[in-house]
C-alpha cells in the first residue's frame, strides 16, 4: 500500500484523474459530508461494495477514513491488497486534515 498526500490527492482530483476514491467509515459520517467524488464504504463491506464498484484489480483505488490514528483505511488497503487489489492508496491524514486545510466537503 502507498501512502497519499493531502497535495497528491487535491491534484488528482482537480486533474479528473481516473481513480475511485472511498471513505472507509460508517455511512451516517459519509452522509454527513464527504471529499469530493468520495463513495461510501462502510468497514464492515468492504469486499462486497469494492468488488461491485471497481471490478478491476488492477484500476487506481485511494481509501482515507478520519485521521491518522483512524485504523479503517489502513485496514481496507490490506483487506484490498489480500483480494488481489494491486493499485491501492491510502490518504492516512484524512478528513480531518482535508477540513483543516479548508479545502471543500462534499454533501450529496
Amino acid at each position: 500500500m502507498k501512502i497519499i498526500t493531502r497535495e497528491e490527492l487535491k491534484a488528482k482530483i482537480d486533474r479528473g484523474d481516473e481513480f475511485t476514491l472511498f471513505e472507509v467509515l460508517p455511512l451516517m459520517y459519509w452522509r454527513k459530508h464527504h471529499l469530493p467524488g468520495a463513495k461510501s464504504l462502510p468497514p464492515t463491506q468492504v469486499a462486497t461494495v469494492v468488488r461491485e464498484l471497481v471490478p478491476d484489480p488492477a484500476a487506481e483505488i485511494v481509501l482515507y477514513c478520519w485521521d491518522d490514528d483512524c485504523p479503517t483505511s489502513g485496514w481496507a488497503a490490506s483487506e484490498l491488497e489480500a483480494m488481489g487489489y494491486t493499485n491501492v492508496s491510502e490518504y492516512s491524514a484524512g478528513k480531518k486534515d482535508w477540513i483543516d486545510a479548508g479545502l471543500p466537503m462534499r454533501k450529496d
